[in-house]
């Protein structure tokens, strides 16, 4: 089996070092840079399969390297980085970048965030569509080509918007999604950029699909970033 190819780009050598060889002890090949110049040359040369990208490296301000990235490739990149304002994620994500994970962070989550990219990524290139395969996890089942959602064999009836935002959601799952893509997806371009008709829809939503809507277990809000629906349960590699 090929290896998959993962650019980690990481100015500190500890953390670089630490990422890099957690992903070999899980069957990735791994290449590192430590400023800008460095990871935009290897991106051209190498065509990782993933990106991880810290923001704050020394030359190169991470944003600018999401924005020159995505003017000619798709490939997935997670954003690794030690800011934790909820701006910073939001300018990432609408920049271009796939995912974002906040330092410190657990081995585990670092793995599922890569093989969530990898899954998404090879339904692009080959060129499948979304829709093709009915979204299943924890008893939740949506047909696309039906538009039909389930929980644990029952029908759920959402309305028309509501049941576009749970689509759009769970043929990302695993991703989080911003306000405003969600917004853009389900209501056009020209949506109001206040987002009080998503969180009323999505408050409806919940009490639909969830148990215990203060708890979900289907669609988590990251808060004053967007929504991440929990990966579909199909084997992802």
């Amino acid at each position: 089996m090929t290896k998959f190819n993962i650019l980690v780009i990481e100015d500190e050598k500890n953390i670089s070092d630490f990422i890099s060889k957690t992903l070999t002890a899980h069957g990735y090949h791994t290449v590192s840079a430590t400023t800008g110049a460095a990871a935009l040359s290897l991106v051209t040369s190498l065509c990782p399969d993933v990106i991880l990208l810290d923001l704050g490296l020394p030359d190169i301000d991470g944003m600018e390297i999401i924005r020159q990235v995505r003017t000619w490739s798709e490939t997935p990149i997670i954003v690794v980085s030690a800011r934790t304002q909820e701006e910073d994620k939001v300018q990432a994500l609408d920049a271009g970048a796939d995912d974002y994970l906040t330092k410190p962070f657990g081995t585990s989550e670092l793995l599922a965030r890569i093989r969530t990219s990898l899954r998404h990524s090879n339904k692009i290139q080959n060129g499948m569509s979304f829709s093709q395969k009915p979204y299943s996890a924890k008893g939740l089942k949506i047909d696309f080509y039906k538009r039909t959602i389930s929980l644990n064999g029952e029908f759920i009836h959402l309305t028309p918007v509501e049941y576009k935002i749970v689509a759009f959601l769970a043929q990302n799952s695993g991703k989080v999604m911003t306000y405003s893509a969600v917004m853009n997806n389900v209501w056009g371009p020209y949506a109001e950029s206040d987002n009080k008709i998503l969180r009323v829809n999505m408050a409806n939503i919940r009490r639909k699909l969830e148990k215990n809507p203060a708890e979900p277990i289907y669609i988590f809000t990251e808060v004053g970033v967007g929504y991440r629906m929990t990966d579909d349960e199909e084997t992802i590699l």
